[in-house]
């Protein structure tokens, strides 16, 4: 089975299980759940030593030292 197929399969189950629940708190719990993942920003997932990676990416545009993409393959084409 496509993943594609796979994913509607699943949301459907959910949805078919959802409706069957009559326990409110349960319910506001999942309802919790959902308002926190749509909240997340992919920087709480990023760790410290990745942060100073991009920061220091940053800087370094923001001084001109910039490579050209050609640069940028050549340099890491092989680990690709």
């Amino acid at each position: 089975m496509n993943t594609d197929l796979q994913i509607q399969t699943k949301k459907l189950e959910l949805i078919q299980w959802l409706s069957t629940i009559e326990d409110l708190s349960f319910l506001e719990k999942i309802s919790d759940l959902i308002s926190r993942e749509r909240k997340k920003d992919w920087t709480d997932e990023v760790s410290d030593v990745e942060k100073q990676s991009i920061e220091k990416g940053i800087a370094q545009a923001n001084e001109g030292k910039l490579n050209p993409h050609s640069k940028a393959r050549e340099i890491y084409g092989k680990r690709l």
